[in-house]
């Protein structure tokens, strides 16, 4: 991943099979080499993606809302339904 240096990453489900101990380490590797890049993180899990500058939230194929954690979180729409429920 990090024998070049690209600009762009695109990262998806990066730690969508890992255990809670094992996410939470690749996580912190990933926000030190991902700083001053830009990355696309696709994710299911809102661990992965909740300090993103900018989160899109999908479903079904539509863009619902968008906005950072908090501000989606006080929307209460589909984002802080999925919050609540994981």
């Amino acid at each position: 991943m990090l024998l070049k240096n690209p600009a762009v990453m695109i990262l998806d489900e990066a730690t969508s099979h890992l255990d809670n101990e094992n996410e939470a380490l690749v996580q912190a590797a990933l926000d030190n080499a991902l700083r001053g890049r830009t990355a696309l993180v696709i994710a299911h899990r809102l661990t992965t993606i909740r300090d993103a500058d900018r989160i899109v939230v999908l479903d079904d194929g539509q863009l619902v809302e968008q906005g950072t954690h908090d501000e989606l979180m006080a929307l209460g729409g589909f984002y802080a339904r999925q919050e609540q429920t994981n």
